[in-house]
């Protein structure tokens, strides 16, 4: 019996997203699901697991096995899960809050670690669901919070230096406006064999209207391939405006994968922990 191909739309689940009218987020969805589907990937056979965020309800919006976790440890549950089920495409998803403030820690070791899997960063510079406070991206004159009515005064956080210097063997940014090419971006990010991280800027319409210009600013990466080479990826980084999309690194690095795993049954878990 031959299995027909499965559609982009059959990625997604029945329930209906409450991000905000215009928001970036939807993009991101839908790229990820035609990704998937150009992939040919088999839902059982996959994972999407999130922190906390608006961002991170994206595993609901999916008809695929999900995890919608605690605020900072998707990546943490994520490498959990890859490690107990290697056989598993596994993504995790969150945003610049959720996985360089709290989550910062866990994203410097998943960079180094270099398991299976894909991290995609949903970035628009604010805490949107609890009502728009600056973020560890968010540039430090930005006064229209608040909350930080003259500005953070503080170095913004940079996503692809800190995957860089931190191991990764695949630094991709894309744009929620585009999402064609943040599909394409997708698809290398899970095709390739470790760690692949995907920031994806993704404006939020409610807490930064400033963000609809990102339409005009964004550009192409100008070089037309990818580096291997560390040194050239970080003169790169540093000489860009944040605004550039594209892969800007790619190098393939020993996969990282627990050899002894031991299958323990639930009752003999509980046993370990009995006082």
């Amino acid at each position: 019996m031959t299995i027909p191909a499965l559609k982009a739309k059959d990625y997604k689940s029945g329930v209906k997203a409450v991000w905000c009218p215009g928001c970036g987020h939807f993009a991101v969805l839908s790229a990820l699901t035609k990704a998937m589907a150009h992939l040919g990937l088999v839902k059982k056979d996959m994972a999407v697991v999130s922190g906390i965020g608006c961002s991170s309800r994206l595993p609901a919006y999916l008809d695929t096995y999900g995890f919608h976790g605690v605020h900072g440890r998707a990546l943490a549950a994520a490498s959990g899960l890859k490690a107990a089920r290697p056989d598993l495409t596994v993504i995790a998803a969150g945003g610049d809050g959720d996985g360089f403030s709290i989550g910062g820690n866990h994203f410097l070791h998943a960079c180094r670690r270099n398991m299976d899997m894909t991290y995609i960063v949903m970035d628009n510079e604010v805490y949107g669901m609890t009502k728009g406070q600056a973020s560890p991206t968010t540039l430090p004159d930005w006064c229209n919070s608040k909350m930080t009515p003259h500005g953070t005064g503080i170095p913004s956080f940079n996503p692809a230096a800190i995957a860089l210097a931190a191991g990764a063997g695949f630094i991709a940014r894309g744009y929620s406006g585009e999402p064609s090419e943040l599909s394409r971006l997708l698809v290398e990010a899970i095709e390739h064999p470790g760690f692949a991280f995907v920031q994806v800027l993704s404006g939020c319409v409610t807490y930064r209207p400033d963000q609809k210009s990102w339409k005009e600013e964004v550009h192409a990466l100008e070089t037309e391939l990818p580096t291997d080479d560390r040194v050239k990826a970080a003169q790169i980084i540093q000489a860009d405006d944040g605004k550039a999309t594209g892969v800007i690194y790619t190098k393939r690095f020993p996969v990282w994968q627990p050899e002894n795993r031991v299958e323990l049954d639930l009752h003999t878990i509980e046993k370990e922990f009995q006082l």
